[in-house]
């Protein structure tokens, strides 16, 4: 056995112990979710959402969507030996607009705002040149 062969099996193990990890973060974030949504409905304000609780709980969701995503992503990665641009992209897209959601309003630097804005456009265009030019993975 070889030197690169022991690396690729460390990098193998590596990658399990953080799928396995990210899955038990992944699995106690998707639990948390259902006990804030729980909480929020029945306990503090049944029926009524205020816009603060409403927006904790779409943050909150998102948070747990993109850790979905980044696991799949390392699963993918971890079978196939391949980098799945297209749902990195999306993971990216998914957290930017988390963070605009959570913004509260007349708090964020317009320079910021600007700043998010060409993000956005800079991986929505990325995102559209992927799909259209057909580029399965990289």
């Amino acid at each position: 056995m070889d030197i690169n062969d022991l690396l690729k099996q460390y990098f193998k193990i590596t990658y399990i112990i953080l799928i396995a990890l990210f899955a038990v973060i992944v699995t106690f974030a998707v639990c948390m979710l259902v006990f804030l949504v729980f909480d929020t409905l029945s306990v503090h304000s049944p029926g009524l959402l205020e816009n603060h609780e409403l927006l904790d709980l779409f943050g909150y969701f998102l948070l747990v969507l993109i850790g979905v995503e980044l696991l799949v992503t390392l699963s993918a990665y971890i079978n196939e030996k391949v980098i799945h641009v297209e749902i990195v992209v999306v993971v990216a897209i998914i957290a930017i607009a988390r963070g605009v959601i959570l913004w509260e309003p007349g708090s964020v630097d317009p320079l910021i705002m600007f700043a998010t804005a060409a993000t956005i456009f800079t991986l929505c265009s990325g995102y559209y040149f992927l799909k259209k030019g057909g580029i399965q993975n990289q």
